[in-house]
Formats: C-alpha cells, structure tokens, sequence
C-alpha cells in the first residue's frame, strides 16, 4: 500500500518503502543511536543493518491518512535509552510531516541491543 494524494490537478503517490527509508534516515541523525537492526533476529542477536538496507529494521504501515512505523534500533552503551529512543520517535515523526506531508499516528521503537560506539 502506498500514500496518495489527489486533486484538480492530479495525484501523487509514494511508495511505503519511501516513507521507510525517510523515516530510517531521520532516526540515524539522532544521538545514541548506533544503527537499525534486523527485524528478523536469529539466535537472539540483533544485526546491524548498513544504510543500504535501513528499510529491513522498520516496518511501515499506511492508512488513508495516517503512517504507523516500528523501528527496530541497537543504542550506543552508556546512553540513555529512553531518551534515545524518545528523540527518535520526534524526529521521525517531524521529517515525515515537514517532509512528506504525512500525519505520524504511532511509532514504535524496540531496542534490540546495546553496542559500543560503532562496532560491529
């Protein structure tokens, strides 16, 4: 499903995929935040997915006039996760609107692990 908007002069669609790939852009701008991971964990371990692949760490859901999004997101150790976790539902909720002209109806964050820095 994709957001769509029309009028007099004609439509514009965007592909839930980019609605995903803005929204994980918008969560690596924030301060604690070491990558998206995997949603697909295997043996318990959270994979730390490169900006190519932003997308596999989120899951989008368009309605007719709203966005819900979960993130899936490994914090750098030493922050505060819920802070982390905070800023980036705010800023993901705000690009989307500036950027997209979507409403944000709901995001959810799941830490899927702690890292330090950018290790891999």
């Amino acid at each position: 499903m994709e957001k769509m908007w029309t009028n007099e002069e004609g439509s514009i669609t965007i592909a839930k995929e980019v609605i995903g790939q803005i929204a994980g852009m918008a969560a690596m701008e924030c301060y604690g935040l070491v990558g998206m991971a995997s949603r697909n964990m295997q043996d318990g371990l959270a994979e730390l997915l490169g900006q190519e692949n932003l997308t596999k760490g989120l899951a989008v859901k368009v309605s007719e006039d709203k966005v819900e999004l979960e993130l899936n997101i490994i914090v750098e150790y030493g922050t505060n996760i819920h802070e982390v976790a905070q800023n980036i539902i705010d800023k993901v909720t705000y690009t989307l609107k500036d950027s997209v002209g979507v409403e944000v109806e709901k995001v959810d964050v799941n830490v899927q692990g702690v890292r330090v820095g950018n290790e891999s």
